[in-house]
């Protein structure tokens, strides 16, 4: 039997549809009083004093980046495997960008090659949360609390409160993880969530920064500075420049325009309310495919345990034996079948862009090593254990 297998379609129900519908017929379809109560809701669902809602997580890692003062001179350490936008944001703001391999047969840095690659330019850290699974955090703030001697706070106002290197968690994939019984956006400085099209909850195109109490900071005034960032430095968002009498706003700065609508924040909030089943589907289509996969040459991700549980956002596998060539012709093979299947991440260093900065994937062998095997299956939650047993069998053929 032939199915149509796409990637990763989003789940979009009768709710979301009528959440825009409201907004439209509201009058006010951009930044508003809905994108406001969705960060209230994401804000107690990650179990943090506030949220910033904005159009991506590329955004909320920036703009985070530019609230601590990361500029010139400055070092940001990141994952060689991870999407461009976790070191792009550092070359935006003028930083350098300090790219530590995987570990051994992992998705994860290695912790041990980042305790090293700390210096006292070190800034930041922006872990990633690949595939849904939550970074080791406890690891990572073991690591900067024992080089806290050696950090050296620029004059900004939270690299002082803090003290140390700042965890800023690339947690794009990660949105509801858990880990030792902790939600996700509690266990790093700053966490930042992508909510684009292709994410477990979607607003279309968008994200999210949540980070818990902050000693000696006013979460208010941390509030406020996003959304100065966010909307060009306005001391007045638009919908309260409606309001009668009100027109008036000083500009603070000349600043960035990267707000969320109203009419997408609909959209999250159905997509938040609906969360808990979404995640859910998840798991059991995440135990169907191990079920399934289980006696064939690859190896699996571990989502779920008595220490963490992932959000289930990728299900990525590695082919036993397999060169990168071998897996790129499995994939179109798959394709031919109407499988479509993805590739979970090309390391940074092997691309045009970072090969310019004196990248080279030869200092990465590890994350080459992963890359170069890995195959990313279709996973949605309207996928059926039927369609779960057909991406297999294709792949069963072709191993």
């Amino acid at each position: 039997m032939h199915k149509n297998i796409p990637f990763s379609p989003p789940d979009i129900s009768q709710t979301e549809i009528v959440g825009v519908i409201e907004v439209l017929r509201s009058g006010w379809i951009t930044t508003g009083p809905i994108t406001k109560q969705f960060e209230k809701e994401i804000a107690r669902y990650c179990a943090t004093p506030r949220a910033v809602c904005l159009n991506s997580a590329t955004s909320a890692m920036e703009l985070t980046l530019r609230i601590l003062g990361v500029g010139p001179g400055d070092e940001v350490i990141t994952s060689a495997y991870t999407y461009t936008s976790s070191a792009s944001v550092i070359i935006h703001c003028g930083a350098t960008p300090i790219l530590v391999d995987t570990a051994p047969d992992s998705f994860e840095m290695d912790y041990q090659a980042l305790d090293k690659a700390i210096s006292p330019r070190t800034k930041a850290i922006i872990p990633v949360d690949i595939a849904g699974i939550m970074c080791d955090y406890d690891t990572i703030m073991t690591i900067v609390q024992n080089k806290k001697k050696a950090f050296k706070p620029s004059d900004n106002r939270l690299q002082q409160a803090f003290g140390r290197v700042i965890i800023l968690a690339d947690a794009a994939h990660s949105f509801g993880a858990t880990s030792k019984g902790r939600t996700n956006g509690t266990l790093s400085d700053f966490t930042c969530f992508s909510f684009h099209a292709v994410k477990n909850l979607t607003t279309a195109e968008g994200g999210a920064v949540v980070w818990p109490e902050i000693n000696g900071i006013d979460n208010d005034w941390l509030y406020h500075e996003y959304m100065l960032l966010s909307l060009h430095g306005q001391s007045k968002d638009a919908f309260n420049k409606n309001r009668s009498g009100s027109w008036e706003y000083d500009i603070i700065y000349p600043a960035y325009k990267c707000n969320l609508p109203d009419i997408l924040a609909a959209i999250g909030l159905a997509q938040l309310h609906r969360y808990p089943h979404l995640l859910e589907k998840r798991r059991k289509l995440i135990e169907s495919y191990n079920e399934f996969l289980g006696k064939l040459p690859v190896i699996l991700l571990d989502h779920y345990n008595d220490q963490r549980t992932g959000s289930g956002h990728l299900y990525l596998i590695r082919l036993k034996d397999k060169t990168e060539e071998q897996r790129n012709v499995i994939l179109t093979k798959m394709a031919e079948q109407s499988v479509s299947c993805n590739v979970h991440f090309k390391p940074l260093p092997m691309f045009t862009a970072y090969k310019a900065i004196g990248f080279d994937i030869c200092n990465y062998p590890n994350a080459y090593n992963q890359y170069r095997n890995e195959l990313t299956l279709p996973l949605y939650s309207s996928l059926s254990t039927d369609d779960i047993h057909y991406v297999c069998s294709c792949l069963a053929h072709l191993l």
